[in-house]
């Protein structure tokens, strides 16, 4: 009697933990046989990768458009005033400074800007 107690507590305790991970979502699927299996959606990665990635790409996009309208020699200026600033400003004149993608971006754009 003692062990089928035993047993009944193990088969709740993985209950328990089913229910855990099922609680954070879950995924249904048919197998092949019909049977509909649901299993617990899998863990994402606690950083988004995807929207740091996306916000790179439109900060040199960005850079881009700026370089393109205004031009290099007024750009150049501008940076120059930055580098001339305090330890922030300057800080910023490195992160906008012209990089071979800011330069091969803004020549796509510049004829359409023009």
């Amino acid at each position: 009697m003692i062990q089928s107690h035993d047993k009944f507590n193990e088969r709740l305790t993985l209950l328990s933990e089913k229910h855990a991970r099922m609680s954070n979502g879950y995924v249904a699927s048919v197998r092949s046989d019909g049977l509909i299996v649901v299993r617990p959606r899998r863990a994402r990665v606690a950083f988004p990768l995807r929207g740091l990635g996306l916000l790179t790409v439109g900060f040199f996009v960005f850079k881009a458009f700026i370089l393109a309208a205004i031009g290099p020699v007024t750009y150049n200026e501008r940076l120059a005033n930055l580098q001339a600033g305090n330890p922030l400003e300057r800080a910023g004149a490195w992160v906008l400074q012209i990089d071979p993608l800011t330069d091969a971006i803004a020549g796509f754009t510049g004829p359409v800007l023009r």
